[in-house]
């Protein structure tokens, strides 16, 4: 029997959603692959060196999103968890290839 494998990205339509566990005020900028969480969630592990205040954070973690998967800035959006450290990211555009690239993104 093969168990499916769970990503952190989901399709909804004509975008998809990532779910994100974001370390702010870290060393360097980068992202280090999925990983379960605690309660069953799995999400895509990222860090920048920005600091959680007025956004810094988030509006890092678009940019590295976006450099990521070479997509415009303007199609990735934080749906919900502004203050949080778990967030879920809208991606618009091409479905098919961004879950090909986020597919080689959360491998690591």
């Amino acid at each position: 029997m093969t168990t499916a494998v769970r990503q952190p990205f989901s399709i909804h339509g004509d975008h998809i959603r990532l779910s994100v566990r974001l370390t702010p005020n870290a060393g360097r900028d980068g992202i280090d692959g999925a990983e379960e969480t605690a309660d069953g969630d799995v999400v895509l592990k990222a860090r920048v060196t920005a600091v959680p205040e007025k956004g810094k954070a988030n509006k890092a973690l678009i940019e590295l999103v976006a450099k990521s998967l070479k997509v415009p800035k303007s199609s990735i959006s934080v749906v919900s968890g502004d203050t949080a450290r778990k967030k879920i990211l809208r991606i618009d555009g091409d479905t098919e290839d961004v879950m090909s690239k986020l597919k080689d993104l959360v491998k690591g």
